[in-house]
């Protein structure tokens, strides 16, 4: 049940430049959480999510780029939304924890009763009305979601513990190198105000410590005896681990999908994801077509309106064209990301086949996307063109054109 008295804020982590060189090449063009997945910037996602909040009033991103970098989208979504977006910058690292500190005066001025903090770069169905009720029942300080994964990939994420019937936190520890758990931390949390006195306590803490302690100039410069910043917290380590067990935290386990986008080629795998989502949420951003009078499209596909698709063209499945793109007649895509000005042509044909689990491929050319070419598992790049008979396809992970 919603109070006439509750308020809820939300922050979004968008990271920084000097963060997220895994996503590189695709991030020196754009900033990472303005990257299209499914045809709306990353940070769109959890934004639009945030949107379903009762009582909502107001929604800040927080990270390191300039603030020009984010001016003409933070004031589009505002508008959109009929909701508050402000960009905040960072003016140098306070960690997870201690960023939210930094701007305490002014994501307290809403005077909210609950505070959402929300990692960018995770693609999910973000439950955040559900998170919240179930915060609400739990009546401790904070909630995190988490879900359940493989035990070989649990080590790569903050592993925790829960008790069945409360679902309090009990144990957590940030990426283990030993199994303790499949249930790991999806990087999307709720808070009551009395977050920021537990940040602050760390701080404090630390001062304290600083003052006690007593140590050569040898020692002061040996890696173990040096001490983090006052000011900087971590929210796994500092917060999360030290308050497990103490009826303060809880759990919302989610049952649908969960991934981390950190390379281009998970931008592929989630673009998807978003895509089967906008079935419930959007189906009027999904495009159709019989190949008639439209393109063939086959299972979920997003086409901005800008975009020119030949009627004899194949898309589809998990296919997303950006805006001024034009596709060739007999083109045929699958699970791929077309940006913004491509041109879908011909003669040579190229065949990219995976052989390394992990690998993806960069290529700095210029090709044209048109009659009869195949373009699969990739991310063209801006203003690229792809040729005739063209074959463009990478079968398990990803190939970039840009």
């Amino acid at each position: 049940m919603v109070s006439a008295n509750e308020r809820v804020v939300a922050v979004i982590m968008v990271g920084g430049p000097t963060k997220g060189t895994r996503f590189r090449p695709l991030s020196f063009n754009i900033p990472k959480p303005l990257f299209p997945l499914a045809g709306q910037p990353m940070v769109h996602h959890p934004i639009s999510a945030c949107k379903r909040i009762p009582n909502l009033a107001q929604i800040y991103l927080l990270g390191f780029y300039e603030e020009r970098e984010f001016a003409l989208y933070v004031s589009s979504i505002s508008n959109e939304l009929k909701i508050p977006v402000r960009y905040l910058k960072e003016d140098r690292p306070h960690g997870s924890a201690g960023g939210l500190y930094h701007f305490r005066d002014l994501i307290l001025e809403d005077d909210p009763t609950h505070i959402f903090l929300l990692n960018c770069d995770v693609c999910c169905s973000f439950p955040l009305p559900e998170m919240l009720d179930a915060h609400k029942r739990y009546g401790g300080m904070g909630t995190i979601l988490v879900v359940k994964v493989s035990a070989e990939s649990a080590s790569q994420f903050g592993e925790l513990v829960a008790d069945p019937t409360t679902n309090e936190l009990l144990h957590y520890t940030e990426k283990p190198e030993t199994f303790v758990s499949d249930r790991i931390n999806c990087g999307v949390y709720i808070f009551t105000p009395d977050i920021f006195r537990a940040i602050e306590g760390v701080s404090t803490q630390r001062k304290d410590r600083a003052n006690l302690r007593r140590v050569s100039s040898f020692e002061a410069m040996q890696p173990d005896t040096r001490s983090l910043p006052a000011n900087y917290v971590r929210l796994d380590q500092d917060i999360l681990t030290p308050l497990a067990g103490k009826k303060q935290l809880y759990i919302y386990e989610t049952m649908d999908f969960w991934e981390q986008i950190k390379t281009p080629g998970m931008s592929i795998k989630c673009s998807g994801l978003y895509l089967a989502q906008f079935r419930h949420t959007s189906p009027h951003l999904l495009a159709n077509g019989d190949g008639v009078k439209k393109a063939s499209i086959i299972g979920d596909v997003y086409i901005h309106p800008s975009a020119k698709v030949h009627p004899s063209a194949k898309i589809g499945p998990s296919v997303s064209i950006s805006a001024n793109a034009r596709i060739g007649a007999g083109a045929r895509l699958i699970s791929c990301i077309i940006l913004d000005d491509v041109e879908i042509k011909a003669g040579l044909q190229l065949n990219w086949f995976e052989r390394h689990k992990y690998f993806w491929c960069s290529i700095f050319l210029h090709f044209i996307l048109q009659e009869n070419a195949v373009v699969s598992h990739a991310i063209v790049g801006w203003k690229s063109s792809i040729g005739r008979w063209a074959r463009v396809q990478a079968s398990l992970k990803t190939l970039i054109l840009n």
